[in-house]
């Protein structure tokens, strides 16, 4: 139950781990939630994915949450002429609205919304930033260039538009009907690809409702202008450095990596990174050192949580990806640096019962040293309060909801056991001590610190703050 880790892993299955076997070590070995990429894979593959999820959660008594990350908007040129063409730097190069393959020249561009967006003077990035355009003039189903930076082009590469804000929803048709079917399947997380605006956010919302919990995706530039506001609207939000380090020159990266971070910590929301984290294990058994220290940057920097993807899903080595992903962050938390790192980070304090008791409870628990602090929540909103704070004390979260028990695996710190409510005051100190003992939380006469709401059982109602001791334990 314990992972004697704060920072949370998220892994995504796929071909190289969909299986209750494998699924049962990459938990084992410390993954936290798992990833469902509706990119790919059928609905058939994804019901038993979820399926080998919940048969492993059964198995293990851990909480598991899954996120079904939405594939969004993607925008692609058309087919070629033997499939490939080569572009020469400095040529012309046209893309039009014409259904029919591409050559040298010009090649189909089917989204309208781009040529509502751009203007001359505008970058066009194809194929992952491999191809770049720089557009000379628009027209009303035509987009006149030139090659800045050429390349081979093949059928349905991928466009970016990095400095321009596209007139359309982050929810496509196909996100649409993907949402309804894991929403009805029962994730825990939806992930909302390439989100530009708050209303991207906001449009979700009003279709999950709360059915799941919302994870903002920020890999476009224009995002970051409405940076605040997005990070509000969500749930949490996730840094996600793939289409960010094609809009964005690479060298950015980083420092957006640490401002969203930054920002998402101020305010207590849970922020996840993500992409090429330990890309080399795809093919290795073993990560690169530089790829070591990405993920302790990360760590150090204080995100709730580190994505693993192609690693895990598609990778020869899934297992100890995870295996190494878990000892850095280990490694780096026991660094006493690593606690002065979370501390120079305030998190904004709301005026509130909820929020005082919070940081009692965690300075209570610093000054009598006790074990651990074991919150009761309904919704899940005490917990994170809790772990919004970076208390060096084990966080131990009782609820009797299992989708938030599940929700909560992917929160800093948050160890969600699911348990019946208290019934009175003696049954939540008995409880708290019991539950705090079976899972080695804290030993005989140790101290344990515990917030609750009264009356029991009523969300946003936390209100009570006691120190108890554990007198005695029984396996039962």
């Amino acid at each position: 139950m314990h992972r004697q880790r704060c920072t949370r892993i998220i892994a995504t299955l796929g071909p190289a781990s969909s299986t209750v076997d494998v699924i049962r070590e990459l938990s084992d070995a410390g993954a936290d939630v798992f990833r469902l990429n509706m990119s790919h894979g059928t609905y058939s593959d994804i019901s038993q994915i979820h399926s080998a999820i919940r048969k492993v959660e059964s198995n293990t008594g851990r909480a598991i949450g899954i996120l079904a990350d939405l594939q969004g908007p993607k925008l692609r040129v058309g087919v070629f002429e033997g499939d490939q063409v080569e572009l020469v730097q400095g040529k012309e190069f046209i893309l039009d609205m014409e259904d029919k393959p591409g050559t040298q020249k010009r090649v189909q561009l089917p989204h309208p919304e781009i040529y509502q967006a751009v203007e001359k003077g505008t970058d066009l990035l194809l194929d992952d930033g491999k191809i770049r355009l720089n557009i000379k003039k628009v027209e009303d189903n035509r987009i006149i260039t030139t090659i800045s930076v050429g390349g081979i082009i093949s059928n349905r590469k991928g466009v970016n538009v990095p400095s321009a804000i596209l007139p359309m929803a982050a929810l496509t048709v196909k996100d649409k009907k993907d949402l309804d079917f894991v929403l009805n399947l029962g994730v825990d997380w939806v992930g909302l690809s390439f989100v530009q605006r708050p209303e991207d956010v906001q449009e979700a919302i009003n279709i999950i409702g709360d059915q799941a919990k919302v994870l903002a995706k920020l890999e476009k530039p224009a995002a970051l202008y409405a940076l605040d506001e997005i990070i509000a609207l969500s749930d949490a939000v996730m840094v996600a450095r793939g289409d960010m380090g094609v809009e964005l020159p690479m060298e950015e990266v980083p420092a957006k990596q640490k401002k969203i971070i930054r920002h998402a910590r101020r305010v207590g929301k849970p922020v996840v990174v993500a992409t090429q984290m330990m890309e080399s294990m795809i093919l290795s058994p073993v990560p690169t050192r530089a790829e070591v220290s990405d993920v302790a940057n990360a760590v150090f920097d204080g995100t709730d949580a580190i994505m693993l993807s192609a690693e895990t899903a598609t990778g020869q080595y899934p297992v100890e990806a995870v295996s190494y992903m878990d000892r850095i962050a280990k490694t780096v938390e026991r660094e006493p640096s690593y606690r002065k790192a979370q501390r120079m980070e305030e998190t904004l304090q709301d005026p509130t019962s909820a929020d005082a008791l919070s940081a009692a409870a965690k300075q209570i628990a610093d000054t009598l040293e006790t074990a651990v602090i074991v919150t009761y929540t309904t919704s899940g909103s005490t917990a994170i309060r809790a772990a919004r704070g970076r208390p060096k004390t084990p966080l131990l979260v009782l609820t009797p909801n299992q989708s938030t028990a599940r929700r909560l695996t992917i929160v800093w710190g948050l160890n969600c056991v699911h348990t019946e409510d208290a019934t009175n005051f003696q049954d939540m100190i008995d409880k708290a001590c019991h539950i705090s003992a079976k899972y080695n939380f804290a030993g005989l006469k140790e101290r344990i610190v515990i917030t609750a709401g009264m009356p029991f059982g009523s969300p946003g109602k936390t209100n009570v703050i006691r120190v108890a001791r554990i007198q005695s334990y029984h396996e039962e």
